[in-house]
C-alpha cells in the first residue's frame, strides 16, 4: 500500500509539472497564435485549432503518470530514465518559445528533433525496465511525429522566420 501511495502522488505531481509547463508555454505563444500563426500556409492535414489543447490535456496526462512511473521505479536506470524524462519536457517546452514566441520554424525544427530522439530513447529504455511509462509514451511519439511533419511543412512553405 505504501508503495502504491507513492507511486500515485509522483504521477500527479508529474502530471501537475507537466500541465505547469504547458500552461506556461501557453502564455507565451498566444500572441502569436493570434497575430503571426494563422497567416502561414499550413499543411492541409493541419488540424483544427480546437483539436491541439485537447490532444495535448491527454499527452500531459500520459507524460505525467510516465514520468511519476519511472522516479518510482526500481529500475537500476532509473536515474537517467529521469533525466531523459526532464529533458524531452524541457525540449517540448523549447519548441513553443522557438516557434511560436521567436516565430521561427527552422529553430522549432531543430529542436522538435532532438525532442524526438529524446523521446525515441526514453520510450525504448521505459520499455525494458518500466514497461507502463514506455506504453504511455507511444501517443506522444505519434503526435510528435506528426508535429514535426507539420513544422517541417511550415518551414518549407513560410520560409526559416530569420
Amino acid at each position: 500500500m505504501k508503495r502504491f501511495r507513492k507511486r500515485f502522488w509522483a504521477c500527479v505531481l508529474f502530471t501537475a509539472l507537466c500541465f505547469v509547463v504547458g500552461g506556461i508555454s501557453s502564455l507565451f505563444q498566444a500572441s502569436a497564435m493570434r497575430e503571426w500563426y494563422p497567416l502561414l500556409e499550413k499543411s492541409p492535414l493541419t488540424p483544427p485549432g480546437v483539436v491541439f489543447p485537447i490532444a495535448w490535456s491527454l499527452l500531459y496526462l500520459c507524460i505525467g503518470i510516465a514520468g511519476g512511473l519511472t522516479v518510482t521505479s526500481d529500475s537500476s536506470l532509473r536515474r537517467p530514465m529521469v533525466r531523459l524524462w526532464m529533458a524531452q519536457l524541457a525540449f517540448n517546452f523549447a519548441w513553443s518559445l522557438l516557434f511560436f514566441t521567436f516565430r521561427n520554424p527552422l529553430l522549432g525544427m531543430l529542436d522538435i528533433v532532438i525532442l524526438d530522439i529524446l523521446v525515441v530513447l526514453y520510450l525504448v529504455r521505459a520499455l525494458r525496465h518500466e514497461r507502463p511509462a514506455g506504453w504511455l509514451f507511444v501517443p506522444y511519439l505519434v503526435w510528435l511525429l506528426f508535429a514535426t511533419y507539420l513544422n517541417g511543412y511550415v518551414l518549407a512553405a513560410n520560409g526559416t522566420g530569420f
